[in-house]
């Protein structure tokens, strides 16, 4: 059977930075190739996108990702009820039954250390085990059973004695997926029957060639010190390195399908959800950057080239280009010698596999260095890429 496959390729420059520490501050590496590489984390990454989102999409095809999920709730019950106070105990209370009956997940008031003296700390919101995913609809829809079962004077407990308000709240919960949910899933420990698969895959971003962390040795003045006092307020060290990184996600476009349903407007094609996800995906992922220590080293870049690919089967990663990393030869950086390794062995694999059947390929690219994938695909622009990529997605979706 046909699928859709969308693979990301990304080749990036980063100047020194630390965009990932790992437990001792460094930033994060790992052995390909037998030499040391850059190495930024998945996880890392699918945030940096996530958080992208909230510049691309509406707030109300975002989830929100927290253990202050009865907060959360409560205060979606407080913008649709004013005469009622999220802060009210009742209230994040009622919404900590709806979130368990909901989920599953326990909901506990978390137990805070006891200040010295006489000050009184005040109760706080209950919270889950872990990080609870839920979309702003489904927040919706639970905040309406929260409004329900206060106006009719009931708490939590006995509102969900009716069997009906239990299994309605448990759909609630399992329907209208925000964007961010159907991409990178969501895992409820306590009731697996909501848990969402995810429909994106990210690696972790390796740097195409070896490479060395270095330590920038820093001292702060105090402002305050007079010139007779010499000597530095605080000293200190930050690792860092450079690298060129290789970055690849790949989206399993029918799984994305079947995570958003066929949307709430009935006016639109069945298509049009899957269309405005994967277009979100694709500009988020190409133009995010994690954020450590971003004000330290303002390493702001965009990638050097991007190669996007539609298929019918499988993902395919082409981090294997670099398994011998790339060397400066003293004339050229490691783009040209990354885009020369990557167009070499991309018809490579394709060729021997027969991969490049069925497959639309784009690119968009910057400066003479990356010359060589430039008979690789149309080469566009990002927001011309998004929109054919969108456009292909949709044509194929539509023809299923």
């Amino acid at each position: 059977m046909s699928r859709t496959i969308l693979d990301v390729h990304v080749l990036q420059t980063v100047p020194p930075s630390n965009l990932n520490r790992d437990d001792t501050g460094s930033p994060k590496t790992a052995m390909y190739g037998g030499v040391r590489r850059a190495r930024v984390s998945s996880q890392a990454w699918k945030r940096a996108t996530r958080k992208a989102f909230n510049g691309i999409l509406d707030p109300s095809e975002i989830g929100v990702r927290t253990r202050k999920v009865a907060e959360a709730l409560a205060e979606r019950v407080e913008a649709k009820d004013a005469s009622v106070n999220a802060r009210d105990e009742k209230v994040l209370a009622f919404a900590g039954d709806v979130i368990f009956t909901a989920t599953g997940s326990k909901i506990t008031v978390p137990t805070r250390k006891k200040p010295k003296g006489d000050a009184e700390v005040p109760e706080a919101a209950p919270e889950s085990s872990y990080l609870m995913f839920l979309s702003a609809r489904q927040l919706d829809g639970l905040a309406d059973l929260v409004i329900e079962g206060i106006g009719a004077g009931q708490d939590g407990k006995a509102y969900f004695k009716d069997k009906e308000k239990k299994a309605e709240a448990k759909a609630i919960a399992n329907r209208a997926h925000s964007v961010d949910i159907a991409l990178f899933g969501r895992m409820v420990a306590d009731t697996a029957d909501i848990n969402v698969d995810a429909a994106a895959q990210v690696a972790h971003a390796l740097g195409v060639h070896a490479v060395e962390t270095e330590s920038d040795y820093f001292t702060a003045v105090d402002d305050k010190n007079t010139d007779g006092e010499s000597g530095a307020g605080m000293i200190g060290t930050v690792d860092f390195n450079s690298s060129t990184l290789y970055r690849y996600a790949a989206v399993d476009v029918d799984r994305l399908r079947d995570n958003l349903g066929k949307g709430l407007d009935e006016e639109k094609p069945g298509s049009d959800p899957v269309r405005r996800a994967v277009e979100a995906f694709l500009e988020g992922f190409v133009t995010s950057l994690p954020t450590g220590k971003i004000n330290t080293f303002g390493n702001h870049t965009l990638p050097d080239a991007v190669v996007v690919k539609l298929r019918t089967s499988r993902p395919i990663s082409f981090v294997g280009a670099f398994e011998t990393p790339v060397v400066v030869d003293g004339a050229s950086g490691h783009v040209e010698g990354a885009c020369k390794a990557l167009a070499s062995y991309i018809p490579a694999v394709e060729g021997a596999y027969g991969a490049e059947k069925d497959t639309e390929t784009w690119v968009v690219r910057v400066g003479p260095a990356t010359a060589p994938l430039s008979g690789l695909g149309t080469e566009i622009t990002l927001a011309e890429l998004v929109e054919c990529v969108g456009a292909a997605v949709e044509s194929r979706l539509d023809g299923v």
